[in-house]
Formats: C-alpha cells, structure tokens, sequence
C-alpha cells in the first residue's frame, strides 16, 4: 500500500507516505470560540507526531497556535507566504517550540525528510509538499488587513495526495493540481450556512470528477458545530460525508469513496 489517512476530524488529517508523517491543519481542542467539538474524542497524543505539518490558511480552526504547540521540537510548519508576520502566535509558538516555519507561494515546493518513520531509528524517506492555489478567503479574521492566499498542497511520495485545505471550484482546479491519487476533499463546515470559497458535497464530488484520483476522503464536516445551534439545519452537521459519498456515485463513479470516523485510517494504493 503506498499510503495511509487517518481523519482525526474536521481538516486534521495524518498522511503517511514513503516513512514520512504528514499532518495536516491540527486542531486539538474540544472548543474554539462560539464551537464546541460535537463528535469524536479528541486526538491522542500521537495525533500530533508528524515530520511535517501543512497550515492551509489563516482562520483559526485551521492555524490554531495551541494545537501547534503540541508538535514536537524540530517538527517543520509550512504555511502560506505571509503568514509569520501575519500572525503573531504563530511566531511565539515555533520560538517558544523550536518549530522550523517554511512559507510558500502555489507552485513552490519543498522536501520533507523522515525523523523516525518506525519510531525507533534514523528515517531515510522521503515526500514533496507543493504548493496549489486555494478559491478561499484566507485573512486572519477578524484581526486586521492583512491578507495571505490560502493554499492546498499536494504530498508527492509513493503516491500523489491532494489536501484541498479550504476551497471553491474554480476553472484550473485540475489542471493547477494535477494527477493525484488521493483527494482529501471538504465537503461541510462548522454551521449551518457555508460562505463563499468552500465545497458543500455537491461541488466536492464536482471536484472530484474534475481531479479524477484513485481515491477520495471526505474532511472538514461533522466535527465542529456553534454552541446553541444544535437544532438549526443539523442536517449540514450530520449527512455531508454520506451526500458527497452519493454525489460522487453520480458524478465520479471512478473514485473509490472512503468515508472515515474519526481517528479511522484507511491504506490506499498509488495508480502509478
């Protein structure tokens, strides 16, 4: 099998590819604001174990400076440009944590190497992140002016895996990603309205019919949820991940859905 995912909720995802453990958007708190965690327990301390960690862009139930401080010292951070001086936590915390920062642009890349892919010696695997363009909004709300472009990236290793992060349709999606593997796509939100810039399960199994993977996993969806709107369209909460599931049926038949609970993994295989 070429790769592992393990969903831990909302857009925090494990890839495990060629050795190397690749997390993304930590978020490891069981309320954030006006949201309370509503299903799954939190992730174990070994959630947080990772060679390098992927920040998608800037609201903060995507770069969250205490899940961060979770990391361990030397793990790398890569964030969009931009976001070291956009966010002052996220300076303290990789000071305060010995946590390496690699900004990048879309179309840059970088290498990421493994510390201890078994746990328990020197690693010698190794993955690509590159850096794709994002259809989102990604300010750092509601702080100030400053602007930062959300970002997806594509872990390249024995497979080719596409983390969306937050993002709308838009006209070059497939061309800008290219041939990948696996798609971790967002199919939901934290309420009961999605905004411009994000995939409901309609516009993700479009997605996915534009990218074509191998295989998809639905994310960001049935995790997080306003305190107080329990009873407001709790439909948005409970039935993305089986609605893009059944959206894709229709529209990506090709693509192998995998819908995961939370801390589920699932190994999946490269078509190259």
């Amino acid at each position: 099998m070429a790769v592992e995912v393990t969903w831990w909720g909302h857009a925090t995802v494990t890839v495990a590819d060629s050795g190397v453990r690749v997390l993304t958007d930590p978020l490891f708190t069981r309320r954030l604001a006006h949201l309370r965690r509503r299903r799954g327990e939190l992730p174990p301390p070994a959630a947080a174990r990772a060679d390098a960690v992927l920040v998608s862009h800037l609201h903060a139930d995507h770069l969250h400076p205490a899940s961060l401080a979770r990391l361990a010292p030397g793990t790398r951070v890569v964030v969009p440009r931009g976001a070291v001086a956009a966010v002052p936590g996220l300076r303290r915390v990789a000071a305060a944590r010995g946590l390496p920062v690699t900004e990048l642009r879309p179309g840059e890349t970088v290498t990421v190497r493994a510390a201890h892919p078994n746990g328990d010696g020197p690693g010698s695997g190794e993955v690509t992140v590159r850096a794709v363009r994002a259809a989102h909004d990604g300010r750092r709300l509601p702080y100030g002016p400053h602007r930062v472009p959300a970002l997806g990236y594509v872990v390249h290793g024995a497979a080719a895996t596409y983390f969306a992060g937050d993002t709308g349709l838009f006209d070059t999606m497939a061309e800008e990603v290219g041939a990948v593997d696996v798609a971790l796509l967002p199919v939901g939100g934290w309420g009961p309205f999605l905004g411009h810039g994000h995939l409901d399960a309609r516009r993700a199994a479009e997605a996915a019919a534009r990218l074509a993977p191998v295989s998809a996993v639905p994310v960001h969806y049935g995790t997080y949820w306003p305190i107080g709107l329990d009873a407001v369209r709790p439909h948005e909460f409970h039935s993305p991940g089986d609605e893009f599931a059944r959206q894709a049926g229709l529209l990506a038949p090709r693509v192998a859905v995998h819908r995961l609970a939370h801390g589920e993994s699932v190994r999946l295989a490269a078509a190259r």
